[in-house]
């Protein structure tokens, strides 16, 4: 990864569910390249968090981290976070809410009810207490400035949250959440927009995480690979980085947006 970087943020705090691995890692260290000082990452297996942290000190050592287990399911673990955040920081400015899971792989006909719920609650009730937090601590910010306002959002939806999941790869609870997190994310940015505090989401497309690598090696993505005109998936630097530009000045215009980083999926 890229260790220097011009500095396009203002040495404030992140705050990033599911930094332990994946995307949510490598938001961790685009934070820190791009000039977050402050940087509080949760995960629900504290382990995960452990590499995160290492590989951050050993590149960035001026950054400061605060490691925190907790399950974005429970809303005392949501709450309890926040507030260690800004007990240790003193403030929040960017807020990623990347935590998820992809849930059972199975079309409606024949999926549980129980694999529903537990989908629902880690992908959009957690994605929703998060927010919840972070905009009673925002709402309390002073402003930093018209472009930086009292804080920055981003959701992790998903581009299968903005067009249906093949049926060739079935994910009925999964893409019912990321169509609700982009739901939530508009929804709060319109309320919340006037309190100087913008919302965004991040919709990847199909990412080089650990897990859909050993798909594809063994052959299981071949077909929907056919429908990314980039003809490959996405580095999860790549996503970490545009995590980084939501957050940032430079898209200080936006609020409510689903960007996408699909490689081309979704323009077919």
């Amino acid at each position: 990864m890229a260790k220097v970087a011009a500095s396009i943020l203002n040495k404030g705090t992140a705050y990033i569910t599911g930094a332990g691995s994946g995307i949510g890692q490598y938001a961790a260290y685009s934070f820190a390249k791009y000039g977050a000082k402050n940087l509080a990452l949760t995960d629900v297996n504290p382990k995960s968090l452990e590499t995160t942290i290492a590989q951050l000190k050993k590149d960035y050592p001026e950054v400061q981290t605060l490691a925190i287990t907790m399950d974005t399911s429970k809303e005392a673990d949501v709450d309890r976070s926040i507030a260690e955040t800004v007990a240790k920081f003193g403030r929040l400015d960017y807020a990623v809410n990347n935590a998820g899971i992809g849930g059972a792989p199975k079309g409606t006909v024949d999926l549980s009810i129980d694999d529903f719920n537990r989908t629902c609650s880690i992908n959009l009730s957690g994605v929703w207490m998060c927010q919840r937090a972070q905009l009673r601590v925002m709402l309390k910010q002073d402003e930093l400035s018209i472009r930086e306002g009292r804080g920055a959002i981003v959701n992790v939806a998903s581009m299968l949250g903005t067009v249906a999941t093949s049926p060739s790869t079935p994910a009925a609870a999964y893409g019912a959440t990321k169509f609700a997190v982009m739901g939530i994310t508009k929804t709060d940015a319109v309320m919340y927009a006037p309190q100087k505090i913008r919302i965004n989401a991040m919709c990847p497309g199909y990412v080089e995480t650990p897990l859909l690598r050993s798909a594809t090696s063994a052959g299981a993505m071949d077909h929907e690979l056919t429908k990314v005109p980039m003809g490959r998936l996405a580095k999860m630097e790549e996503i970490g980085d545009a995590i980084v530009f939501l957050c940032s000045p430079m898209s200080s215009f936006m609020t409510g947006h689903g960007l996408l980083v699909d490689g081309g999926y979704t323009v077919q």
